[in-house]
C-alpha cells in the first residue's frame, strides 16, 4: 500500500497540565510499576518531560534500588527534592502493585484483564475514560537480509519460524537453507512485543537456537549481512536490513509504515496503556497522564521510537482489490491517520476512540473542514449474513458521527462495506475487534 504523508500535524490543546504540584514532605512524589516496554526508556522520559514542564531544575535519572529501576529526581526553586520512581517488571506488575499500594499509575503493554479489573475494583472502575489511558501505539518490523527475496510472510509464519518448526527458507517457498533466527534479550522491550503478538497467541515458545542481542543496531546490521537471517526490530532500527510486509488472516500485506501503525491496521501493532486509579488519585499521576496526551508529550513518544497519537492526512493508492466505492473516496480525498475503534462486544467507543474524537475534531477545525467535508467509512468482521455485516459497519459509522455532529461536524457522507477489507484474521477476538472499525475521509 503506497501511501503519501501529508505533513499535518494537530495538536493537543484540549488537554491542560496542572500546574503547581504539590511536593511531599517526604517519599516520591510518584511511584509507576509495570510494563518494561514503557517503563525502560519512555516513562521516564516523560516524567522528565513533566517535571522540566513544572519548572524543576536538574532533573536526572539515577539507578533505584533493583533492576529495572530508576529514580527521576528534581529540585523546585525553593530547593526541595522531588523524585518520581519507575519500576519496570512486567505489565502485570503494575496491576498487582496497584492492589498493595505499592504504585500509583500502571504502565501497562496490554489492556487490563477482566480478573485484574475484578480484583481493583475497590480502587474504582479502571476501564473508565478517565483511568484507562492509551498513551502511545508501539510497532514492530521483521527483517531480512536484503538478499532474501521473500516480500511477504503472514502471522502464522512468524510463529513457525520464531518457534523453528520452519526451520529453512525453502519451507516458506524461499531459498538459502536453515534459517538463523536472531531475536532480542528477554530484558527488552521489543521482544515483550513480539511474544506478545506472535508467539504467546499461538502458545509458541522462541526456538532455543536464536541468537540473542542486547542491542537493537546490532541485530539489524546482524541480519542484514546474514543472507539466511531473520528478526524483529522496532521501527527505528531496520538501517540497512529490509523490512517485509506481514499478513494476517485475510489482510492485504502492510508494510510497517507510520501510518499503518498509527491506523493499528499493521499486524504487528499494540496500544501501550497507562492506568490512573479513579480513587485516591495521586495528582502527580493525573498530571503525568495529561502532560503524556499534550502535543510536548507525544512528541516524546515519538522520540522514544513509538507512534505518537497525532492526526495526519494520507494520500491513499487505490488498488484493485479495494471495492469501486472504495477506490473512488481514495481518489478523492486523504485518509486520517485515526481508525475508531469500539468495546468488545458493544457499539460504544473504547476509551482511545474518545480521545481520537477530540483530537479529529481540533483537527477539522484547524484546517476548516467542518462542512460538508468528511465521510466516515465503517468496517465489520465477517457474519453470516453479508447484508447484516454491511448494516452493521454503517451503525458504527453512525455512532462515531453522533459523537462528531456535538462538535459542530457537518458530515459529507456515510458509508459502510461490511466485513471487506479486513485487517486481520476473524479466527481471534483480536482480530475481530480490529476489524470492526471506522476510517475517516477528508476531502
Amino acid at each position: 500500500m503506497m501511501l503519501r504523508v501529508l505533513l499535518v500535524l494537530t495538536l493537543f490543546p484540549f488537554f491542560a497540565v496542572a500546574a503547581s504540584l504539590p511536593v511531599p514532605e517526604q517519599g516520591p512524589a510518584l511511584r509507576i510499576q509495570g510494563s518494561n516496554t514503557i517503563g525502560a526508556a519512555l516513562g521516564p522520559a516523560l516524567v522528565k518531560g513533566l517535571m522540566e514542564h513544572q519548572g524543576l531544575q536538574g532533573v536526572h535519572s539515577e539507578p533505584g534500588d533493583g533492576a529495572n529501576e530508576q529514580r527521576v529526581i528534581g529540585k523546585t526553586r525553593q530547593g526541595k527534592t522531588v523524585t518520581i520512581e519507575v519500576a519496570a517488571h512486567g505489565s502485570s506488575t503494575g496491576f498487582a502493585a496497584l492492589k498493595k499500594a505499592g504504585a500509583d499509575l500502571a504502565a501497562s503493554s496490554r489492556p487490563i484483564k477482566d480478573s485484574e479489573l475484578v480484583d481493583l475494583e475497590p480502587l474504582g472502575d479502571l476501564k473508565g475514560p478517565g483511568a484507562e489511558q492509551v498513551i502511545a501505539i508501539d510497532g514492530l518490523a521483521i527483517i531480512l537480509n536484503p538478499q532474501n527475496p521473500l516480500n511477504t510472510l503472514n502471522t502464522e509464519q512468524l510463529a513457525q519460524i520464531f518457534n523453528g518448526e520452519a526451520s529453512t527458507w525453502e519451507a516458506l517457498g524461499g531459498i538459502g537453507g536453515p534459517i538463523h533466527v536472531y531475536a532480542r534479550d528477554d530484558q527488552s522491550g521489543t521482544y515483550d512485543t513480539f511474544k506478545e503478538l506472535v508467539l504467546n497467541r499461538r502458545s509458541k515458545p522462541l526456538v532455543a537456537s536464536a541468537k540473542r542481542f542486547e542491542s537493537s543496531e546490532a541485530l539489524s546490521d546482524a541480519v542484514s549481512q546474514d543472507p539466511q537471517g531473520i528478526g524483529f526490530i522496532g521501527l527505528p532500527y531496520v538501517r540497512q536490513a529490509k523490512a517485509v510486509a506481514i499478513v494476517d488472516g485475510d489482510s492485504q500485506p502492510m508494510l510497517a509504515l507510520n501510518s499503518l501503525i498509527a491506523t493499528e491496521d499493521y499486524p504487528l501493532s499494540r496500544r501501550l496503556f497507562f492506568y490512573l486509579p479513579p480513587s485516591g488519585r495521586n495528582p502527580w499521576a493525573k498530571a503525568l497522564v495529561d502532560f503524556t496526551q499534550t502535543s510536548k508529550g507525544q512528541a516524546i513518544v515519538a522520540a522514544n521510537g513509538f507512534i505518537a497519537q497525532q492526526v495526519q492526512a494520507i494520500a491513499v493508492q487505490p488498488r484493485p482489490s479495494m471495492p469501486e466505492d472504495y477506490q473512488a473516496i481514495a481518489r478523492e480525498a486523504q485518509r486520517l491517520t485515526v481508525n475508531f475503534r469500539f468495546e468488545e462486544g458493544s457499539a460504544s467507543l473504547d476509551n482511545k476512540a474518545r480521545q481520537d474524537l477530540q483530537r479529529v475534531v481540533t483537527y477539522l477545525k484547524s484546517h476548516e473542514k467542518l462542512d460538508k467535508q468528511v465521510t466516515l467509512v465503517g468496517f465489520g468482521d465477517a457474519k453470516n449474513d453479508p447484508q447484516r455485516a454491511a448494516l452493521l459497519s454503517k451503525l458504527r459509522a453512525m455512532a462515531v458521527r453522533r459523537e462528531l455532529v456535538k462538535s459542530g461536524v457537518v458530515l459529507r457522507d456515510i458509508r459502510g462495506f461490511g466485513a471487506q477489507m479486513p485487517v486481520a484474521a476473524n479466527t481471534a477476538d483480536e482480530g475481530r475487534i480490529k476489524n470492526r472499525r471506522v476510517e475517516v475521509w477528508v476531502y
